[in-house]
């Protein structure tokens, strides 16, 4: 007994890790795109998005630990999602759904305390991808707004969060770009799916490369088109400084980066699939693809000296 107890206890707190590992959190990373967009300086703006930050890291990881108890079954068919705690058999679901719970009102109630509004998208975020759980990623095109939307209430998050106003055009970049990834993770999802023989998604069996090619096509030349019209500047109700039109030869390439990797992983035999940079997950391939890590890097610093500028 007391042996089961300790495994419990490595198995909880590893668990714990996990759930918040860095590679879910690179997502949350898009709360902090108001205050960079609007060059605020000010350090009450930062420390808001931060605590922005925390708050959307523990209520995806909420998230997380629901789906993964949901889909544990189609996870340990997967070649690398078979590796997570619970379907690997690391962690009982009870504890995870109770650390899910916990999370759940942790995060509400502390966004609360920095904003009514912040509390609401939080509240919002966890409605939408519980639904996305249970159902609506059983659902074509309906899996891809959902996807999105968690980008989309990201970005939100850390604007009401700041009291900032950004242009529409930020949001609708946003929210493009979000819709564009989760086009091409659904692409490699079929694509590994193709090549193992084993369907992990239901809602793949309504997609073909064919849709999902159109669908990837008119999304890239549409963000890249609103992100442009942003950086055009005030004239346009844009950015705030025409000198962010520098940096749109940086979004076209980091676009065309991306629909390569997605094509390599297409064309790539079975044995050559690499798992990290796959755009099935948007987060590893920003960790571990230089190319993206470069283009993200300088488009950074761009930004930043333009913010000085300006």
């Amino acid at each position: 007994m007391i042996s089961k107890n300790i495994n419990l206890k490595k198995n909880t707190l590893f668990y714990l890790f996990i759930s918040c590992r860095p590679s879910q959190w690179t997502k949350n990373l898009i709360v902090f795109a108001a205050p960079l967009f609007s060059f605020g300086i000010e350090k009450n703006i930062w420390i808001t998005s931060f605590l922005a930050f925390i708050c959307f890291c523990l209520i995806s990881s909420s998230v997380y630990l629901i789906n993964d108890c949901i889909d544990i079954e189609a996870d340990r068919k997967h070649p690398r999602k078979s590796k997570r705690p619970i379907a690997s058999g690391l962690v009982d679901k009870k504890f995870a759904l109770f650390t899910s719970i916990f999370f759940v009102f942790l995060t509400t109630s502390a966004s609360y305390h920095i904003s009514a509004y912040l509390s609401l998208i939080i509240i919002s975020y966890f409605i939408i991808q519980l639904a996305y759980c249970l159902q609506l990623k059983k659902r074509p095109l309906l899996d891809l707004f959902c996807i999105s939307s968690g980008f989309l209430l990201r970005s939100f998050s850390g604007l009401v969060a700041s009291d900032l106003k950004l242009s529409p055009w930020f949001i609708l970049s946003v929210g493009l770009l979000s819709l564009f990834l989760a086009v091409e993770k659904r692409k490699a999802e079929l694509s590994i799916s193709k090549k193992t023989g084993i369907c992990t998604r239901n809602v793949l069996n309504y997609y073909s490369y064919s849709l999902l090619l159109r669908l990837e096509s008119t999304l890239a030349t549409s963000t890249f088109m609103s992100y442009a019209l942003w950086a055009a500047g005030p004239v346009v109700n844009g950015a705030s400084s025409s000198l962010m039109l520098l940096t749109t030869p940086l979004v076209l390439i980091g676009i065309f980066r991306y629909q390569l990797l997605g094509d390599q992983c297409e064309i790539n035999s079975e044995n050559q699939i690499n798992l990290n940079l796959i755009t099935e997950k948007p987060e590893s391939v920003l960790l571990n693809d230089k190319g993206i890590r470069l283009i993200v890097f300088t488009w950074l610093v761009l930004t930043i000296l333009i913010g000085f500028l300006t």
